[in-house]
């Protein structure tokens, strides 16, 4: 006796390959009276295979749904021939002919003997599916007149029964074999492929419209930035979204309620949507590193995913990978390493190319980062830079620094100003520039001298430059010595000594009272 079930959820059962598989509650299992004996459409059972021993067959040939065959299959990571068959869709009117065509095989090769009648259980029998379709739609789809004659007589020549026809359309009758025909622009498809595409003709006119969009779009923008990336010999990657959930374990940021989990993973390796793009940029840094290009400069444009109350939310990120050195060994210069200033003024040139020329920096506190900052305009955070944490480069076999940036494109965008440029003359008097050399805590940052000089004076000061930076023998304990060039220029007159003491006065007052600063 054959059944043909579903288990309770859990059930054990060892298939053909020796491996004991826990069955879910929807998988369909062909049955006899005690056991199971294979997973209906898919695989069969360790105890229902064929032996050299093996002098009794039944044959059962049957239609399995091809939706519940590719969930079971999916399911249990099973790809075989009858699945392929299966999921795929079969004619449900060849199974008896296909059982004989087996018993037939099984005589004559094997010497068998049939030895009972078929027995055919079809209950509720699938009628061929009937289509009405349109001589308008016809016409529409396939953009030209077709006709009427050479339309029946390619229905016919696909075994398509034409069972009525009026002057708007056709009833068609579809063969049960054709299981990729359902619709009725799947019949228009079938009647473009006989007629020829090559046989609709091609439209001597012309037509484009104008487009309006705004110069600031997200594809223009980026391809300005990733060209100007490329042109500091910056290669940009594309990774996969999907990732393993390990990568949650190296940031308290990262939550699992959080996380977008993959409903049917095609492996545990891939079974969530990344929440960031850093270790996917490891993985290619690492692929590289061992086939010996160790110098990288790499970017991607990319969407991490994150799961709130409720919502899915995607966040498009630009990130820039930096290892090894900036230029290859040449006699004329040495060999000099990418370092975190490089990266900064990396990221810094992307801001100005946007239009963006304010922003503060922070110590960062992602903990993906060893040592770093972060850029903030206001209280919206630009992003973070900084050299990743040599445990997450070991754990990739990654033995050199990785310095890495993770902007918010999104936020990026937004912030574009939308104004024209503004041009003036090249200035017609001289620059003139004077040093200081400060005497200042260890915890002072270049920034706050250059905010500080640019709140004293406007007008003439043009540019701060940080050319020295000195700690160690000879300064007492917890200082440093900056030493820091000033430009000051006049548009409209040529400066006078007295005019640049007295700018200069005023900064080193300001530096002394507003920093603690002191002259060397």
């Amino acid at each position: 006796k054959i059944i043909v079930q579903t288990l309770p959820q859990g059930t054990k059962f060892t298939t053909l390959d020796g491996i004991e598989r826990t069955l879910s509650d929807e998988d369909l299992m062909i049955c006899d009276v005690e056991k199971p004996l294979c997973i209906a459409g898919v695989f069969g059972g360790i105890n229902s295979g064929v032996t050299e021993n093996t002098t009794q067959i039944f044959l059962e040939s049957a239609y399995f749904d091809p939706t519940s065959v590719r969930r079971t299959a999916k399911r249990h990571g099973l790809n075989t021939d009858a699945s392929f068959r299966f999921e795929r869709g079969i004619d449900i009117d060849q199974t008896e002919y296909a059982m004989l065509r087996a018993a037939i095989l099984i005589r004559e090769l094997a010497g068998g003997e049939v030895s009972m009648e078929i027995e055919d259980i079809y209950p509720n029998k699938m009628k061929n599916l009937q289509v009405l379709l349109s001589f308008d739609k016809v016409y529409g789809l396939v953009g030209q007149e077709i006709p009427k004659e050479t339309i029946k007589s390619i229905l016919a020549s696909l075994e398509i029964r034409v069972n009525n026809v009026t002057e708007s359309g056709i009833g068609l009758t579809i063969p049960s074999y054709r299981v990729d025909v359902q619709r009725e622009a799947d019949v228009i498809e079938e009647i473009l492929r006989v007629y020829g595409y090559n046989r609709i003709q091609v439209s001597n006119k012309l037509n484009a419209s104008i487009s309006h969009s705004s110069r600031y779009e997200d594809h223009k923008v980026s391809a300005i930035i990733a060209n100007q990336l490329v042109s500091q010999g910056f290669y940009e990657i594309m990774t996969n979204s999907l990732t393993s959930p390990k990568q949650l374990e190296w940031s308290q940021e990262f939550k699992e309620e959080e996380t977008v989990t993959m409903v049917n993973p095609l492996s545990q390796e891939l079974s969530i949507m990344r929440r960031s793009l850093l270790f996917s940029g490891l993985e290619v840094i690492a692929y590289n590193l061992n086939r010996k290009r160790a110098n990288l400069a790499l970017f991607e444009f990319g969407k991490t995913y994150l799961q709130t109350e409720g919502e899915r939310k995607e966040q498009k990120c630009l990130t820039l990978f930096m290892s090894g050195s900036r230029n290859m060994v040449h006699w004329a210069s040495g060999e000099v390493a990418n370092d975190f200033f490089v990266l900064k003024g990396v990221v810094e040139g992307i801001l100005r190319r946007l239009g963006i020329q304010v922003w503060k920096t922070r110590t960062v506190t992602n903990d993906l980062f060893a040592e770093g900052i972060s850029l903030y305009q206001g209280k919206k955070r630009l992003g973070d830079l900084g050299v990743v944490q040599p445990p997450i480069t070991k754990d990739f076999d990654i033995k050199q620094e990785v310095l890495y940036a993770d902007l918010d494109w999104g936020l990026l965008l937004q912030l574009i100003p939308g104004q024209n440029i503004v041009f003036t003359d090249i200035p017609k008097f001289p620059e003139v520039t004077r040093d200081l050399a400060l005497l200042l805590d260890r915890n002072v940052t270049f920034q706050e001298i250059h905010q500080l000089a640019y709140q004293t004076e406007r007008r003439l000061l043009r540019d701060i430059a940080l050319f020295d930076v000195y700690e160690g023998k000879n300064l007492p304990e917890g200082k440093k010595s900056y030493a820091v060039r000033f430009t000051l220029q006049d548009t409209e007159k040529t400066l006078t000594d007295k005019q640049i003491d007295k700018t200069m006065g005023k900064l080193q007052q300001q530096f002394e009272k507003q920093l603690d600063a002191e002259l060397r």
